[in-house]
């Protein structure tokens, strides 16, 4: 892990290349490494792995348009945004989704809605409130 990340994880992805362009442009993190079906993204004290699935096990994989939404996952990463109405735009150009405004929460000292990525991954985004 890079030096100014704090929190990592990896993501195993069909289309690796489409997963990570999400990423960096929802979120603004930085390609630190790349090889064929590996990319590092890092930024915001965050670095996440994307990683290729095998392509025996990608075959049998089908993402639709939309992608299903993976709830039965046990993990939901969250991430910080300046703003839930910028990224909700963002995410959609980018294969991705957040839900409509009147789905978003507060708790604490932020305020928070859920979406996914171009997979069907679950996540969650959170701007200061």
């Amino acid at each position: 892990m890079s030096a100014t990340a704090v929190f990592g994880a990896v993501i195993f992805a069909k289309d690796p290349l489409r997963l990570a362009a999400f990423y960096q442009g929802l979120l603004g993190l930085e390609t630190a490494h790349s090889e064929p079906g590996l990319l590092v993204l890092d930024g915001q004290g965050v670095q996440l792995v994307v990683h290729g699935l095998p392509p025996a096990i990608a075959a049998e994989i089908e993402i639709g348009t939309p992608p299903q939404r993976r709830e039965d996952s046990a993990l939901k990463l969250f991430f910080q945004v300046p703003s839930l109405d910028l990224a909700r735009a963002r995410a959609a150009s980018l294969g991705g989704a957040l839900n409509p405004p009147e789905q978003v929460w507060s708790a604490r000292d932020f305020r928070a809605c859920d979406g996914h990525d171009p997979e069907g991954n679950v996540i969650q985004l959170r701007e200061p409130a």
